[in-house]
């Protein structure tokens, strides 16, 4: 973790028997361990306190709420999870999205031939 190459793409938290995992996240093997190292993409269990948990767990059951890792820092020498209640997208949502980013990149390149 501490060589900054942990990937929190596609990492989301789930409350499993008032319990909070993060599944999903990627943290590579250290290159100078030995062969006890550890499992890239195993669920990692996280550590809060239980009222936190009941309030993440309220807010997760709620309909198309979902628990993301936003940012991975250390703290004193342990390493810290921000985790966030966000809504996905729906469908319509992700074509209005994906119009607007493909929009942008034709813009950029009639730009760039221009120069």
């Amino acid at each position: 973790m501490r060589t900054g190459q942990v990937s929190l793409n596609e990492a989301y938290g789930r409350v499993r028997d008032d319990e909070l995992w993060l599944l999903g996240c990627d943290i590579p093997e250290y290159t100078e361990a030995n062969r006890f190292n550890h499992t890239p993409r195993r669920p990692r269990k996280l550590l809060l306190h239980r009222r936190e948990i009941r309030r993440f767990a309220a807010r997760a059951l709620e309909q198309g709420l979902t628990l993301v890792p936003l940012k991975v820092y250390f703290k004193e020498g342990k390493a810290k999870v921000l985790m966030g209640v966000c809504r996905g997208r729906q469908k319509h949502d992700k074509r209005d999205e994906l119009k607007r980013t493909q929009a942008r990149r034709e813009i950029r390149q009639q730009l760039e031939r221009r120069r």
